[in-house]
């Protein structure tokens, strides 16, 4: 069936290959870390959350009572934002906009208020995430090597919806604590800010594009077998039945497929086989 969000996300992947990124200024940013394993998708209702890949495990705490962990697309575009503000300015202390009509456009959400309006998601979600304390942890059984990385220092959100027309600015700011900006400089992974808009419906399909864009940047042979139980530790821990997670999982690939059509990998009934594949942002 043809519907209307279906033909915005094909008519965004048409443009995707009419334009790059770089001409659009669209190049985003995600730290290494945060690519390798990934936040939740659905609210956990827990402060603690944990993904592992292989060797790796993501651990993020929830460190201000009340405020809970981010998830969902909203902090995934915010991560990929400021990412991109901070490799353009070289500065931690970002001005998330001059107002709020403005910075919704930039992470493609709209102006609604209410309970669920996007307005909202976005106070939200991006209180949750500078909130957040973030733990990577690699242990190989010959070294065990963990760093600890509080998201942001400080941050300052709007309580008061302003009319943009009467003149008057949100001035919204966050500064990154130094070890965050620090591991986002020394070890960024580029990606394109429009394919995430153009996923945002699918948490997961973010993670798989920002999984394969980081993956193919260092691959120059076809990758040994990536199981379904190591995918599902990686991107889909809170599926309670693995087959749930093989069907969301190859559909959020489906979608990554079209936005993505260089990437080139295989899928079988025993997991993912991954082919050297052209990146998707050039190292230029």
């Amino acid at each position: 069936m043809i519907t209307p969000r279906l033909v915005k996300f094909l008519n965004a992947a048409e443009h995707l290959e009419q334009v790059t990124a770089s001409e659009e200024c669209s190049i985003g940013y995600v730290a290494r870390g945060m690519v390798q394993a990934s936040m939740p998708h659905r609210d956990p209702n827990t402060l603690i959350f944990q993904r592992k890949n292989g060797n790796l495990t993501l651990t993020m705490t929830a460190i201000t009572p009340g405020i809970g962990l981010p998830f969902g697309a909203v902090p995934r575009l915010l991560l990929a934002w400021v990412g991109r503000e901070v490799m353009v300015t070289g500065n931690r202390h970002i001005t998330l906009g001059d107002n709020l009509s403005d910075f919704l456009r930039e992470i493609d959400l709209f102006r609604t208020g209410g309970a669920r309006g996007d307005i909202t998601r976005l106070k939200d979600q991006t209180a949750r995430l500078f909130s957040s304390a973030v733990s990577i942890t690699y242990d190989n059984h010959v070294e065990l090597h963990c760093k600890n990385i509080i998201v942001a220092d400080e941050y300052q959100l709007w309580h008061n919806y302003f009319d943009d027309s009467c003149g008057k600015r949100w001035r919204s700011t966050v500064t990154l604590s130094q070890p965050f900006f620090e591991e986002l400089v020394k070890s960024p992974v580029p990606i394109d800010l429009r394919v995430f808009k153009a996923l945002k419906s699918s948490p997961m399909a973010i993670d798989i594009y920002s999984w394969l864009s980081h993956r193919y940047s260092y691959l120059r042979k076809q990758s040994p077998p990536i199981p379904w139980a190591s995918l599902e530790m990686q991107f889909g821990a809170d599926y309670t039945r693995t087959r749930d997670f093989r069907y969301a999982f190859q559909e959020a690939l489906q979608k990554v497929k079209i936005v993505y059509p260089n990437a080139k990998f295989q899928v079988t009934t025993t997991g993912m086989v991954l082919l050297p594949s052209p990146l998707h942002i050039s190292k230029r």
